[in-house]
């Protein structure tokens, strides 16, 4: 893992310990969760895992050749509900 050394004005290192407190980090964990999310993923990873999420959803889809539910509500309505 690499290390950077970076000199910040006393004003924007205030505002930056107290985000980091505002968010329970350290000052570290603060600047490295910031460095993180602004280097962002490459577009290519973000498009494979948006794919692969597409997928799983459609995995999971339901049967489209089920009955509309106005089909079914009226079958239970029609329905002597077990009585007799």
């Amino acid at each position: 893992m690499g290390s950077i050394s970076v000199h910040l004005d006393d004003d924007v290192l205030r505002r930056l310990e107290t985000r980091a407190a505002g968010n329970g980090r350290s000052l570290e964990d603060e600047a490295r969760h910031i460095l993180v999310e602004a280097a962002g993923e490459d577009m290519e990873a973000k498009r494979k895992r948006f794919l692969a999420l597409i997928r799983e959803l459609r995995r999971g889809a339901p049967d489209t050749s089920q009955l509309p539910s106005e089909v079914i509500i009226r079958q239970d309505r029609d329905s002597d509900h077990g009585r007799a």
